[in-house]
């Protein structure tokens, strides 16, 4: 799977201005529901929220994972938020986190969504592609960073 398949700028923001996890996964749930017909904010956000229930989705050096799967999605999608200042994630490193890339999957496909994450996970694992999402001053820059 290519990550460009899932990333879109109608998906991306740049520096939101935000000061908690609460609020972040708010935006992200609006920019996913604003974006698509089939998506409804509240639903998302109770996925996210249930995720990160769980455990936090904070995986550390700044980035977050969160995702949730949602009945009634045709594929798998990507919201990208960066958030300035960084906000605390309870990640795994107790570092605050500025990158956020969020995955909605379709409900049925658990092997599929463990392959994205992995994917994921790999690009932002690279040093360069990270630097440069953070130097991002919008949406496109932050497209062609994971390009």
């Amino acid at each position: 799977m290519e990550i460009q398949a899932i990333v879109s700028l109608d998906r991306t923001e740049c520096a939101v201005q935000c000061n908690s996890k609460k609020r972040i996964l708010e935006i992200i749930s609006n920019i996913a529901a604003k974006n698509n017909d089939n998506i409804d904010e509240t639903t998302v956000l109770t996925s996210l929220l249930n995720r990160e229930r769980m455990g936090s989705t904070g995986i550390g050096n700044g980035i977050a994972l969160p995702h949730g799967r949602l009945a009634g999605l045709e594929s798998v999608i990507a919201i990208i938020v960066t958030s300035n200042p960084a906000i605390n994630f309870d990640a795994l490193d107790n570092q605050p986190v500025d990158i956020f890339f969020a995955l909605l999957v379709p409900e049925e496909q658990t092997e599929g969504h463990l392959q994205t994450l992995a994917t994921v996970a790999g690009k932002l694992s690279d040093k360069e592609t990270v630097k440069a999402i953070r130097r991002a001053t919008n949406s496109d820059d932050i497209i062609a960073a994971l390009s």
